[in-house]
């Protein structure tokens, strides 16, 4: 039976959804769990540090194709092999990371699922101006050892700019600084947060929320889930998608299929998710313009 590796730079619990639609498409290929596939999960629990580590782990075992979500796994997988097959869930540019050279011809060893977050960054920024049109500082919370944080902070340092806002860099990268988070907050003052494109922020998700709140600041998220537990807004992709497209894949690759014959795919689903509630505590009326166009309205 072959072994599947599941490798995440977050923790297990917040990420129970994606796995759910790993093993879903997965099912799609024929693939069962405890019939004719099995799979080892390594969580490096927001500890970007201990990949590399986990990565060489699994390629040891061995495995017969390592699944990699988030940008820095994706660059320790790479990094661990040249040969086993690597399938990716990242929220950056594939080829900007050196993971491949094209989208189209992925070549070698590596493929899978690639969500440009840098544009959606700034998509999020938009959506804060329309939510809070007198915020005129904001507080952007980023993931410095995320691959694409530099990124991030060049686009927001543009789009800020060009919209004469004043931008607030809040470096958060372990629990550390998720604890000291809240007197940051208070001494830059800003007046809306956009929470960065990372894993681990979106693990963090309910310390965000709850941070927010603490301060009564509109906030805007990556994902679904943030706003869910009490978070203003989301805009992003349905990475539950992304992640049932790598379940497909793996399955291609175990029937026989090459990586270097599967082109990285680009998800076309995006939503923008909004929690009615938080806004009416936050004393801010979301315009008809914006509901109309909503993928789901939490009330």
């Amino acid at each position: 039976m072959p072994v599947v590796g599941f490798l995440h730079s977050a923790s297990a619990a917040p990420n129970k959804l994606r796995v759910s639609g790993f093993l879903d498409g997965l099912k799609t290929t024929g693939r069962a769990v405890g019939q004719n596939v099995a799979i080892e999960y390594r969580w490096a629990d927001g500890e970007f540090n201990r990949l590399p580590r986990l990565a060489e782990e699994l390629v040891r075992y061995p495995v017969a194709v390592l699944v990699a979500g988030a940008p820095p796994t994706a660059v320790a997988a790479s990094s661990a092999t040249r040969t086993i097959p690597v399938v990716f869930v990242i929220g950056g540019d594939p080829v900007k990371l050196g993971l491949v050279p094209s989208f189209s011809r992925p070549g070698a060893n590596i493929t899978g699922v690639a969500v440009l977050t840098v544009s959606l960054v700034t998509k999020r920024l938009e959506l804060i101006r329309t939510l809070a049109p007198n915020a005129d500082t904001i507080g952007f919370i980023v993931n410095p050892s995320n691959p694409t944080a530099e990124d991030q902070l060049h686009a927001m340092g543009t789009a800020t700019q060009s919209a004469g806002q004043r931008l607030e860099i809040m470096r958060v990268s372990n629990q550390a600084d998720i604890e000291a988070l809240s007197d940051k907050i208070a001494g830059i003052r800003p007046k809306a947060l956009i929470v960065g494109a990372d894993s681990f922020l979106i693990s963090q998700r309910e310390k965000l929320v709850a941070l927010a709140a603490q301060h009564a600041l509109p906030a805007v998220y990556e994902t679904r889930e943030s706003v869910v537990v009490g978070g203003l807004a989301s805009y992003g992709a349905d990475f539950n998608d992304g992640f049932r497209q790598a379940g497909i894949y793996v399955g291609r690759i175990l029937n026989g299929e090459r990586p270097a014959d599967l082109p990285v795919v680009q998800p076309t689903k995006f939503e923008l998710v909004l929690n009615l509630k938080t806004a009416k505590a936050l004393g801010l009326v979301i315009p008809p313009t914006v509901l109309a166009v909503a993928d789901e309205v939490i009330e």
